[in-house]
């Protein structure tokens, strides 16, 4: 009966790595393809010749490599400011002892409740009104506003986990909030950092609503907005091309969560018990 169940086991985790796997396999594969392949061949064929041709149309012709860059532009800087008002934010809500931080978390969580549809149109009025169109400061401020919201309700909960006596010992040996803060708060808060830094870095990386509703300029698209301008207004589509962009962004998004996978692990069950 071990051995059955061994066998069962290996079974389904060999399904479930077929399962995920196939469709990643299938678009790097595809990436390969010429357009003509992609209308006369089998789904399931293999492509007839290993050319670069479709990432080099994909990096200059459609202008990926701007994109990419513009995606970055707006990503660091934005997960930058979420995790540092975060931080801070449930450091203060969670450690400190002060009037009024309950109802002050609860603002922060009612934030989750509001659609972030419902606010686009009046951000950009009031965005085209001060100037900021035509930049990627709206894509910025927008993201760290609609992030704040999970990032500071996480971070609090992360915090609501660390025992407080270490925190009252530290204060009884002279160390301000603020030492104890660098000293002891952000170390044990590593893994949590992590974890919340690659939930967000998904986040805004795959955006495509917001992006496309604050990016009037075709220079200034992000990679989920550039991704649309390969189906022409005739619904014609490069699947090559379109093909290499989609492999390279999911390459790099993979190996990101590959060597932070442990990290995330643990902060995700950082946060699920207390003391």
């Amino acid at each position: 009966m071990r051995t059955v169940r061994s066998t069962v086991k290996y079974l389904l985790i060999g399904l479930l790595l077929l399962v995920v796997l196939y469709p990643q396999v299938w678009l790097i594969l595809g990436s390969f393809k010429t357009q003509n392949e992609f209308f006369t061949a089998p789904t399931w064929s293999l492509p007839q010749h290993f050319s670069l041709d479709n990432y080099v149309t994909a990096l200059t012709t459609s202008n990926v490599g701007q994109m990419y860059l513009n995606s970055i532009t707006v990503t660091v800087p934005s997960l930058a400011a979420m995790l540092l008002v975060g931080i801070a934010a449930g450091y203060a809500l969670e450690i400190m002892v002060w009037k009024g931080r309950g109802s002050t978390l609860l603002y922060f969580v009612a934030g989750l409740m509001v659609p972030g549809q419902m606010i686009l149109v009046p951000l950009f009025t009031v965005y085209f009104k001060v100037g900021l169109t035509n930049t990627l400061w709206p894509l910025v401020i927008t993201y760290v506003v609609m992030g704040l919201p999970l990032t500071v309700f996480l971070m609090a909960t992360y915090f609501r986990a660390i025992p407080r006596e270490l925190f009252e010992a530290a204060t009884m040996d002279g160390v301000s909030m603020l030492r104890a803060f660098f000293v002891i708060g952000l170390p044990l808060m590593k893994n949590a950092i992590i974890t919340i830094a690659m939930v967000e870095f998904f986040s805004v990386w795959n955006d495509l609503l917001i992006a496309l509703t604050f990016t009037t300029r075709k220079n200034l698209q992000t990679l989920q907005v550039g991704l649309l301008g390969f189906s022409n207004e005739y619904g014609s589509t490069q699947y090559g091309p379109l093909f290499a962009a989609i492999s390279i962004n999911v390459v790099i998004v993979a190996i990101v969560y590959v060597f932070l996978n442990k990290q995330i692990m643990a902060g995700l069950a950082a946060g699920s018990v207390k003391g």
